[in-house]
């Protein structure tokens, strides 16, 4: 005959909650977690520690980058810098080198090379892109001058542009950018009025009647000409035509 079951007796609600201290470790009723009923019904979404990139995410790229740049410190002499991680690397390898490894000396000598090859190609590139921009830029205002077009004049301004062929080597001489443009306008705005006071100030050194002031005019001319010639040596002695044509 099956076993009967001993009934159990469940304390009535008002007469619980009456029998029931509340106090230190003893939280009200109403607000414990009931049996069987977890405290975070929602879990941790699932797959979420170990969740793998998304498409446009490189985590592995960025942990490389984040220690190939890592600041460490290593021996110099008597005493501790701190370098990038990649530099040390590279370091202990010329050094290895140095000291005859040969697997050192090839390793380092195919980094140099190919590190000495991807120079040559964006400064290759980088030329060929200012010599068309150039001469492109000249064809058109050779073209505004023929048909009297006046238009703003390009920045930089293809007169600015100097390209030494033997090396390869590029100077802008002059504004970049529609700011720098304006400073540079008004630097040689005051190139011409130094000019225009020295002029002056040399015809009025001349005249007899200056002499019980010519110590002054001296003065004025010697300020005038060292202002000149710091403002020549970063704009340039002359304007473009095209600019002084507006």
């Amino acid at each position: 005959m099956p076993r009967a079951h001993k009934q159990l007796k469940l304390p009535h609600p008002e007469q619980s909650a009456a029998s029931y201290d509340v106090g230190c470790a003893k939280p009200p009723a109403s607000t414990k977690f009931k049996p069987g009923q977890s405290g975070n019904p929602r879990g941790r979404p699932k797959g979420s520690r170990n969740k793998p990139p998304r498409l446009n995410e490189e985590r592995l790229k960025d942990i490389i980058i984040a220690e190939a740049y890592r600041a460490i410190k290593i021996n110099e002499g008597d005493k501790k810098v701190s370098i990038p991680m990649a530099q040390a690397i590279v370091r202990s390898l010329a050094v290895n080198a140095a000291k005859g490894q040969h697997r050192a000396q090839q390793l380092f000598a195919e980094l140099l090379t190919m590190t000495e090859r991807a120079n040559k190609a964006l400064h290759d590139e980088y030329l060929q892109t200012v010599i068309e921009y150039k001469v492109d830029w000249e064809r058109e205002l050779e073209r505004r001058r023929t048909f009297d077009i006046n238009a703003p004049d390009p920045i930089p301004h293809p007169d600015d542009i100097v390209i030494e062929l033997k090396t390869g080597e590029v100077k802008i001489n002059g504004p970049m950018t529609k700011e720098e443009k304006v400073v540079w306008d008004s630097l040689r705005q005051r190139l011409e009025d130094c000019h225009a006071e020295i002029e002056e100030l040399q015809k009025l050194a001349a005249d007899p009647e200056s002499e019980s002031y010519r110590h002054i005019i001296e003065g004025e001319i010697a300020f005038e000409t060292k202002l000149r010639d710091r403002i020549a040596n970063t704009v340039g002695e002359k304007p473009h035509a095209s600019r002084r044509r507006q």
